[in-house]
């Protein structure tokens, strides 16, 4: 591994460093502007469920920090116990930005269910590519034959779909956030300041995954070089 390698990765790491911690110190903030209708996270989820006709949806409480998330398989809402429970402009951010997958889901937005999709695929390519490139270039370089350079390549090609994961989850989480918005806005569910700071939560819980994509795709094509121009 060599020390450009490293010095991706470790300025990979260190931007997502960066926005993650400045993701948490966003929620913080806004965690202690507290909503003037008095309504938890949970209560903004079942209201904005409600007013898109979803009746097949649970929200419920789940452990952990950020650990918010949809359920497309059991149709549920997890909310950490936070957002689930605390009555602030962060936890109705959050709480609406994960109905907002439950509608995609219940609208079948075609980026949602392209993500779906690539999940199984995904969960197998995310944890063999790296071990088949690394072992394929040391293949080829023990034996000096050409097995060790296809297999390196198996490695890129599953590297390649995880990383076309990363980007297809960019629109996903997006267009979520834009209907979490929409909904909050256009309900008047918030007052201006507490819309401000919703809005400023779901850009900066955005841009964590924006930097998992280039990360990836940096990833990608460092190994690409490494693997192909081997050939030369």
């Amino acid at each position: 591994m060599d020390f450009t390698y490293l010095i991706l990765i470790g300025g990979i790491a260190l931007f997502s460093w960066l926005v993650s911690s400045k993701l948490k110190s966003k929620f913080a903030h806004y965690s202690k502007i507290h909503l003037r209708n008095g309504m938890s996270g949970a209560e903004i989820a079942e209201k904005m469920l409600a007013d898109n006709g979803i009746r097949d949806v649970k929200v419920i409480s789940t452990s952990g920090q950020l650990t918010d998330h949809y359920n497309p398989i059991n149709k549920t809402v997890n909310l950490s116990e936070a957002v689930y429970n605390q009555r602030n402009a962060a936890a109705a951010a959050v709480a609406a930005h994960e109905c907002g997958h439950a509608v995609q889901h219940a609208q079948a937005y075609s980026w949602l269910t392209m993500r779906s999709k690539m999940v199984p695929m995904v969960n197998v390519s995310s944890s063999m590519s790296q071990w088949l490139i690394m072992g394929g270039l040391i293949l080829g370089f023990a034996s000096k034959s050409s097995i060790g350079f296809y297999v390196a390549v198996a490695g890129l090609i599953l590297m390649a779909i995880a990383t076309a994961f990363s980007f297809v989850t960019l629109p996903v989480e997006y267009d979520a956030s834009n209907r979490a918005l929409a909904w909050l806005k256009n309900k008047n569910m918030l007052s201006q300041e507490e819309y401000a700071g919703a809005e400023d939560s779901l850009k900066w819980a955005a841009r964590t995954y924006v930097v998992a994509a280039l990360g990836a795709l940096a990833s990608l094509l460092y190994w690409a070089y490494r693997i192909l121009g081997s050939r030369d």
